[in-house]
C-alpha cells in the first residue's frame, strides 16, 4: 500500500482503537447542542421574544438581567468551543456550568432555585471529568 493511502486511513484506524476518545467526543458535541440551545433561550429573553406588548427582560430586577445576559453569551461561545473540541471550550462550558449551579445552590433569587438544573449541571461536569480522564488514559495501540 503507498504512503498516501497509509496517511489518509490511519486517523480512522486511531479513531477505532480509541473508544474513551469517541465517547467524550460525541459528549462534547452533545453538551454542545445543549449550551446552543441554552445561549439561544437566554438570547430569546433578552430580546423579549414571546413576550408580546411588554418586555419581561426590562422589568425584571439588575441580577437576573445580568446573570441573562452572562449565560447568553457565555453558553454560545462554549458551544462553539465544544464542537470543535477545542481546550478552551471545555474551560468557557465549565465556567458556565459552574456559575449556573452556583446561582441556583447560592442565590435561588436570581432564578427561583431550581435543584434540578444544578443537578444536571453537576451530572454533567461529573461525565465530562470522567470521559476525559478515561480518554487522557488511552493508549493506541
Amino acid at each position: 500500500m503507498s504512503d498516501q493511502m497509509t496517511a489518509l486511513e490511519s486517523p480512522a484506524r486511531e479513531a477505532r482503537k480509541l473508544p474513551w476518545g469517541r465517547r467524550l467526543m460525541l459528549f462534547l458535541r452533545i453538551v454542545a447542542g445543549f449550551s446552543l440551545l441554552k445561549g439561544l433561550y437566554h438570547w430569546a429573553l433578552v430580546l423579549g421574544i414571546g413576550d408580546g406588548a411588554g418586555s419581561t427582560f426590562e422589568a425584571s430586577a439588575m441580577p437576573w438581567q445580568a446573570a441573562t445576559v452572562f449565560f447568553a453569551v457565555i453558553d454560545l461561545v462554549a458551544a462553539v468551543g465544544l464542537w470543535l473540541a477545542a481546550a478552551w471550550g471545555g474551560v468557557v462550558w465549565l465556567t458556565a456550568a459552574i456559575s449556573m449551579t452556583a446561582i441556583e445552590l447560592m442565590f435561588p433569587q436570581v432564578y427561583g432555585g431550581r435543584l434540578w438544573v444544578a443537578v444536571i449541571e453537576i451530572a454533567m461536569i461529573a461525565g465530562y471529568s470522567v470521559l476525559t480522564w478515561k480518554a487522557g488514559n488511552e493508549r493506541p495501540e
